[in-house]
């Protein structure tokens, strides 16, 4: 599973597309399934929930930083596995 940075709108700009070459990398070395996933909002998402624990950095560097992406993957991840 890799988040895919969409744009608000749905479409897909420049990072968007450079993950779906990283996928298609990493299938062809792997022979793995590899999974792009809707990303969108899950840093804000991820932001509420650390909150809501008492949790939430101040600032988003370092240590912190690593937090809300690990929040957000875990979101990421949880999305897709509701949706099947």
């Amino acid at each position: 599973m890799v988040g895919l940075p969409l744009s608000l709108d749905g479409s897909q700009g420049p990072a968007a597309r450079k993950v779906n070459a990283f996928c298609a990398r990493l299938r062809k070395a792997t022979d793995l399934p590899v999974m792009a996933w809707d990303e969108r909002m899950t840093t804000v998402e991820a932001h509420s929930l650390l909150r809501e624990t008492g949790k939430s950095p101040s600032k988003a560097r370092g240590a912190a930083r690593g937090k809300i992406d690990s929040a957000s993957a875990a979101i990421i991840l949880n999305s897709y596995m509701q949706s099947n």
